[in-house]
């Protein structure tokens, strides 16, 4: 603890700034308390969507096997990824808003007809791997706020508070210490001023 003065208006500051302290707290905890559950409701979402893309690959069981053939290609390309933006107890995110695909033109004729299937399924696909990379950040950003807001809590509920206390507390007993010296002195000196009285009465009793 940095040493402070022991003073009427150190004892006010240290006695606001434990108030303020005391106020922002709660918020604090609140905030890290939504971002706990924003991460564990992004984790179930990560879960639901990879079983998706799982079920997806079991359904094009049928197919896939066929693109071992080098001559065989999905005719779909991935264009652009499209994200927003959002934000979650003052964290700006990336939010997954869609995919656009394009098919190539291809020859009917000479296209076997399961790559229809296998173009719509690969889109899907794509769909649920971006989804799922944008969850990934969402996460990463909403832990990295976490860990800031936890290290806030921390240093609010186990050093700033309780600094605040002790302080106020160490200048509470000096300045009641001084004035008790106060009084002390007060009562000597008033004690010496009548000592002084009497015997000079004395002298002029005797005189």
């Amino acid at each position: 603890m940095a040493k402070v003065k022991l003073t009427k208006t150190e004892l006010k500051a240290q006695k606001d700034a434990l108030a303020r302290f005391r106020r922002f707290l709660p918020m604090l905890q609140l905030k890290k308390q939504q971002l706990q559950l924003e991460i564990a409701t992004m984790r179930t979402r990560v879960e639901e969507t990879e079983r998706q893309r799982d079920a997806l690959l079991d359904a094009a069981a049928s197919w896939i096997g066929l693109l071992a053939d080098e001559s065989a290609e999905i005719p779909v390309v991935l264009e652009r990824v499209k994200l927003g933006q959002g934000n979650i107890a003052g964290v700006v995110i990336p939010v997954y808003e869609g995919i656009e695909t394009r098919r190539p033109e291809t020859d009917l004729f000479a296209t076997p007809a399961w790559v229809d299937e296998a173009a719509e399924a690969a889109a899907r696909l794509m769909e649920s791997a971006v989804r799922i990379d944008v969850l990934h950040r969402q996460i990463e950003l909403i832990e990295a706020e976490l860990r800031t807001t936890s290290q806030r809590v921390n240093l609010f509920e186990k050093v700033k508070i309780p600094e605040c206390r002790e302080t106020i507390r160490l200048i509470g007993i000096a300045l009641g210490d001084e004035q008790t010296s106060a009084v002390a002195r007060g009562k000597i000196a008033k004690s010496r001023d009548k000592s002084g009285e009497s015997a000079l009465g004395a002298e002029e009793g005797a005189a």
